[in-house]
């Protein structure tokens, strides 16, 4: 009888500590809006590169830096902050990160006026866009943490991978609203804006995070735990997982970068809202698609391990085409219908591996998403730095987007190898 009242006052409290429907509906709306906002912000700077370096006279390797950096500091705060949150709870880290990126990109135009007037202008500006990567580099992490505390495990992955959709609303958040501030206004207004909203949203977080700190019961007895990293770093899933996250995390991370500049060297006389806006149309409805063709492998009888592999092929493919053939059009329509394809498979993405951790470690989501997402953001600072090389060098659109298709095939190829859809610790 002793043995069983801990069991049972364990299982009392995690069925309190649960969601209601109400909570879930809440919180949903909330997570999603500050995913669209984190996008957006994250997004302006792709948006505006053209513009400000055109005023500052920077080089395309200076602009390689500056957007670069973003995920120098992306890198640094993944594990930490999935660990911690693994321990004290999503909700509280969730909250630093927004009010530290929110507040960076306010504060953005100042620094960049301020620094402008110096010769070390590109490296103090890179660094303030570093500390904006770190907090957001929290982010993620932070909430597929919250996600597993607070949600059954049959419901984790398709309630991560619709909020995943907000990086698509929050992309044309900012090619329509960005666009048109930039158009009618300044470069300045651009940040101020999506600052003022992020800062907006952080403060309704807080009302959220209170609330729930006063309702919900104390989650340390579930969350004290130590990770065993030895045994998840010696199996062939998790690196696959990781292989073909920083992979696929390349394509993306290259083109949200440097699209903008793309169709400003390429077609210079279109709109900018019309290319900072209708490739990311097909995300949206992608990742919609990608959910429930995961569904209905599953029940059609498929292990969760030839879903994910499924799915994710079917992003790595169609990547994979679309940029050989983007390589090689001519006219501004093929290149948007290509982007179009391109950025539709992300959707896919978010269905398969970006949902993974949750299926090869149940108790340790964070902490493993936030190492999968310190090696997949790798490609966000090595592979956009390297595509700004690459024009330096060769002035050659065709030679990026050849390089990524090369690694899409690779990242694709380790995944069919050795990726699986069960637990591994």
């Amino acid at each position: 009888m002793q043995m069983q009242i801990p069991l049972v006052l364990c299982q009392d409290e995690k069925a309190n500590s649960s969601w209601t429907r109400k909570e879930r509906r809440k919180w949903f709306l909330s997570l999603l809006c500050g995913t669209c906002l984190i996008y957006a912000t994250r997004t302006c700077v792709p948006l505006l590169m053209p513009i400000i370096s055109k005023e500052k006279q920077w080089s395309k390797s200076d602009s390689g830096i500056v957007l670069s950096s973003f995920f120098w500091g992306y890198t640094l705060t993944q594990v930490a902050s999935g660990y911690i949150s693994d321990k004290i709870g999503g909700q509280k880290v969730l909250l630093i990160s927004a009010l530290g990126w929110s507040m960076t990109t306010f504060f953005m135009p100042e620094v960049i006026e301020l620094f402008s007037k110096n010769d070390t202008s590109v490296l103090l500006v890179a660094i303030v866009r570093m500390i904006n990567g770190a907090f957001q580099g929290m982010h993620f992490p932070s909430m597929i943490s919250l996600i597993s505390q607070r949600l059954h495990e049959t419901e984790r992955a398709s309630f991560f991978s619709l909020l995943t959709s907000g990086s698509s609303l929050g992309t044309l958040l900012t090619g329509s609203v960005g666009s048109y501030l930039l158009e009618n206004y300044s470069w300045v207004t651009v940040f101020q804006t999506l600052g003022s909203l992020s800062l907006a949203w952080a403060m309704l977080l807080s009302y959220h995070t209170l609330y729930f700190k006063e309702k919900s019961p104390s989650t340390k007895s579930s969350t004290n735990y130590a990770l065993p990293w030895l045994k998840l770093l010696g199996k062939p899933p998790f690196w696959s997982c990781v292989i073909g996250h920083a992979c696929q995390n390349n394509c993306f991370f290259v083109l949200l970068s440097w699209m903008p500049t793309y169709f400003h060297d390429t077609f210079p006389e279109v709109k900018g809202w019309v290319v900072n806006m209708v490739p990311w149309l097909s995300m949206l409805p992608c990742t919609f698609l990608g959910k429930a063709l995961s569904e209905k492998i599953i029940k059609s009888g498929y292990s969760v391990t030839a879903t994910r592999k499924i799915v994710e092929t079917i992003c790595f493919l169609t990547e994979i085409i679309s940029l050989v053939f983007l390589a090689k059009v001519k006219t501004f329509l093929s290149a948007i219908i290509c982007l179009a394809f391109i950025i539709g498979g992300s959707g896919f993405h978010n269905n398969a591996i970006a949902v993974n951790p949750s299926d090869l470690a149940p108790k340790h989501s964070g902490s493993v998403f936030g190492l999968m997402n310190t090696v997949g953001a790798v490609p966000g600072f090595l592979g956009v730095y390297f595509a700004g090389h690459i024009l330096h060098v060769t002035h050659s659109w065709p030679v990026v987007f050849i390089f990524i298709a090369m690694v899409d095939t690779f990242g694709c190829i380790i995944y069919l190898l050795f990726g699986s859809g069960q637990a591994i610790i």
